[in-house]
């Protein structure tokens, strides 16, 4: 079953609540501690003197549970400030995340934090409906021990009766349904969630929502000459498909391509990885995910523009009929690859998925933009760590636009290159290329090799979400432990910076 979403509202009445949440912050030269409420008044004397008695450090996740009187519990939760007093979007998003994730088990809680703008406003919703997310489908007996996550969000405003307040509550609504969705699917064990069950669980959604699905099945694939995704789901019980959804809002006049890698377990095929770790390679359909998640968001927002999404998707398996090293597959398009490593696999489905979108989309008139979102690398944690994406392109500006997209989103990506003299360590002697080259600089190889599907004049983007994708580690603000759904945001975002220049 879905995660299901808290309900949110606006309140500019005396707050009641079970929980009022009220943000801090310390002033590092100072060492003083303020109350952060927004347009709510409270007594701050006993919080401040409860912040001191209690050590608070003010860091970033910080979250001090003191006792109420006319709510029960009364939440404060830490703010950084910048330098002229304002708050970032961001800090606002993940303050509220923190807090919300704090209230597992907690029935309603009223957020009075510091806001300036609607921007403001609509981060604070996002950040708590972000927060508020279990996954436990899958629990048995323990289920009953587990804290549900916090059911009712209500946002403290003067303006919450302003229409354009309202939006944004609604539109915070739309981008954590579908947050949560792609953290539902990526945390979907690999015997639940096969290229067949993904592909099909979306389709009375996509009608609801006006969103065309088109499938093609194994046969279909190897008809139709998909030789990366045959290639990578050959060994594997559960055959591989090619998810397709198309979304066209009324007035559209621009039209983007978004493509997925949608490994629904990766064992690294005849390159077999080790046992430790290996339960994490759930998450290599991150990308897909993502991707499919974004144009239901799309949809449901009804933005004046186009979109196709992609998702090829097959399972990476040990088998007598697995790829061998060596092995040469002919991607979609005609050009032939020399598989030297069964392991760098999410490229083979990507190549495939990229020439055919590119297709599509010429015929209908030509693309302004191709985005592929893929686990593509364990070469961007070493490089980027685990909270920061990678972005790499044949097009600065499309970047930029990118870039600044995913700024106002929330989430942290990073411009790499792709230096033309590692294109020769993709050679091969029996094939166009080869899909390995230099160990060292693996990120951008990679990118280089997708690089080669792509037709130089249309604006393309390749995003390295390896790391972000799956946290392994604790949760931070309104990040959980597992599949986390970054990209979904910044290409929601990208979208409607597009459709607002139509």
């Amino acid at each position: 079953m879905p995660t299901t979403l808290p309900t949110i509202s606006a309140t500019d009445n005396s707050v009641i609540d079970e929980v009022l949440v009220l943000g801090f912050a310390l002033d590092k030269k100072s060492k003083k501690f303020s109350i952060l409420s927004g347009e709510l008044r409270v007594d701050q004397g006993p919080l401040l003197q409860a912040l001191t008695d209690l050590g608070a450090s003010g860091a970033s996740d910080e979250v001090i549970k003191l006792p109420g009187s006319a709510s029960k519990l009364i939440l404060l939760t830490a703010l950084t400030l910048k330098a002229d007093g304002s708050i970032a979007h961001e800090v606002l998003r993940r303050a509220a995340g923190a807090a919300a994730r704090s209230l597992a088990g907690t029935t309603s809680a009223t957020f009075a934090l510091p806001q300036f703008s609607k921007q403001d406003f609509q981060a604070i919703a996002e950040g708590a409906l972000l927060g508020a997310y279990t996954f436990d489908e899958f629990r048995g007996s323990s289920k009953a021990d587990r804290k549900p996550a916090l059911k009712k969000v209500t946002i403290y405003s003067k303006k919450a009766k302003d229409k354009s307040y309202l939006q944004g509550i609604k539109r915070a609504e739309i981008i954590a349904k579908y947050t949560h969705l792609t953290r539902d699917l990526i945390n979907t064990p690999p015997s639940h969630l096969t290229p067949d069950s993904f592909s099909l669980r979306f389709k009375k959604l996509a009608a609801s929502l006006g969103v065309k699905v088109e499938i093609l099945n194994e046969s279909q694939l190897i008809k139709g000459g998909y030789g990366g995704i045959i290639g990578v789901g050959q060994g594997s019980a559960n055959p591989p498909r090619l998810l397709r959804l198309s979304y066209s809002g009324k007035g559209a006049k621009k039209r983007y391509a978004f493509i997925g890698k949608g490994i629904t377990f990766d064992t690294g095929g005849l390159a077999l990885k080790p046992a430790q770790g290996m339960e994490a390679m759930k998450s290599d359909m991150s990308g897909a995910a993502a991707v499919i998640a974004a144009v239901f968001a799309i949809a449901q927002l009804k933005l004046p523009i186009a979109i196709d999404g992609w998702a090829p998707l097959a399972e990476n398996m040990v088998s007598d009929t697995a790829t061998r090293p060596s092995d040469v597959i002919t991607i979609y398009g005609g050009k032939s690859v020399e598989v030297l490593n069964p392991d760098a696999e999410g490229r083979l489905v990507l190549a495939d998925a990229l020439v055919r979108a590119a297709e599509v989309g010429k015929k209908a008139g030509g693309l302004d933009g191709i985005i592929d979102v893929a686990t593509l690398t364990g070469a961007q944690v070493v490089a980027l760590g685990t909270r920061t994406s990678a972005v790499m392109t044949n097009n600065d500006e499309f970047s930029n636009q990118f870039l600044k997209a995913a700024e106002i989103a929330g989430e942290s990506f990073w411009p790499m290159p792709l230096p033309v003299e590692l294109r020769a360590s993709l050679d091969s002697p029996v094939a166009d290329l080869a899909n390995i080259g230099d160990r060292m600089g693996g990120m951008l190889v990679a990118g280089i090799f997708l690089k080669e599907f792509i037709d130089p004049q249309t604006p393309w983007l390749h995003l390295d979400i390896a790391g972000p994708a799956y946290n392994e580690k604790t949760a931070h603000g309104y990040t959980p432990v597992g599949g986390t759904g970054i990209a979904l945001r910044s290409l929601v975002q990208l979208a409607e910076l597009a459709s607002s220049q139509s």
